[in-house]
């Protein structure tokens, strides 16, 4: 019996002419609280929002019959069997999405019976909502990213791109507005213009600057200041730079899900590898905040310059 029905059906019940039994059935209080708390939410909330809500209540409801054949009733459900229900639904693989929705649903739920003097608290009240799976993030190896700089460097552009997210860690859309008036050749630095508009000014290491100055020597002559052109002679977008990072990972032969953060992520894991404090990442990577860096390696003042050098990748 579906979990829309088994409401519907009791309903259905008592529409039906008495058959001669020794004594009548018992009504389903559950059931009964569920239609009542349906009617309670018309007019206050969306048709679909309705049934949505409905339909996690009622297969709360059948997963209570089918575990626990002493709850008859609300006030026997208790916050424990809340707590198995989610675990329960965990063990089936549903996501923490999935299962949040339905805590809420049943929070809700018994929200409404307190408001209506049914309960005197709701037992799904202090019930923390499931947290958010972390997805894995993918970096690559030094073999893979090698690989990858191997196929860009027929391509002064493309090979100074993958360096510049490989040795700095600048976002695409840091690297899309970076103009020609940001690069300073003698200094060897280049401003980033990051969130906020907060400025910082990274020292690029020997592969970076190196990769650059090949760029900017056959880099198209044109009226656009941005540093990376496309075959127009426009400045790159978001995109383009995105389509050219697919482009190279499918030519090195790499299956990873790797983004441009996720080579943004390879260059701040590695730098972190290879013993770049945490005050270091923070500056080189434009994080506001030091929760933000969540890498945790003793904190120091050093200059950049020599840790680039020495975590060069």
């Amino acid at each position: 019996m579906s979990h829309f029905s088994f409401a519907i059906s009791n309903e259905e019940a008592h529409d039906r002419p008495m058959t001669h039994t020794a004594t009548p059935p018992t009504p389903d209080t559950l059931a009964c609280s569920l239609a009542e708390f349906t009617r309670g939410l018309s007019g206050a909330r969306s048709i679909l929002t309705i049934q949505a809500y409905r339909s996690d209540v009622a297969l709360f409801f059948t997963w209570l019959r089918e575990t626990d054949a002493t709850v008859t009733d609300v006030h026997h459900i208790y916050r424990c069997h809340i707590e198995d229900y989610l675990g329960a639904l965990a063990d089936k693989g549903q996501t923490s999405t999935t299962r949040a929705r339905k805590l809420i649903a049943l929070q809700v739920f018994f929200a409404s019976l307190v408001e209506n003097g049914m309960l005197p608290e709701s037992p799904a009240k202090k019930i923390k909502r499931p947290k958010r799976e972390q997805k894995s993030k993918h970096v690559l190896r030094p073999d893979e990213y090698n690989h990858l700089l191997a196929e860009a460097a027929g391509n002064p552009r493309d090979y100074c791109v993958f360096q510049l997210f490989l040795q700095t860690g600048i976002r695409v859309s840091e690297l899309i507005a970076l103009t020609l008036s940001d690069i300073e050749l003698e200094q060897k630095t280049i401003t980033i213009h990051g969130k906020g508009s907060k400025e910082r000014t990274i020292p690029l290491e020997k592969k970076s600057f190196q990769a650059l100055q090949l760029y900017l020597k056959h880099r198209p002559a044109g009226v656009d200041q941005q540093v990376f052109l496309n075959y127009k002679g426009e400045g790159l977008s978001i995109r383009g730079v995105r389509k050219l990072v697919d482009k190279y990972l499918k030519r090195a032969g790499i299956t990873k899900s790797i983004s441009c953060h996720g080579l943004r992520r390879t260059c701040l894991t590695n730098k972190a590898a290879r013993n770049m404090n945490a005050f270091a990442i923070q500056k080189l990577a434009g994080h506001a905040r030091m929760e933000t860096t969540k890498i945790y390696v003793q904190l120091g003042t050093e200059d950049l310059r020599p840790l680039m050098e020495q975590t060069s990748l």
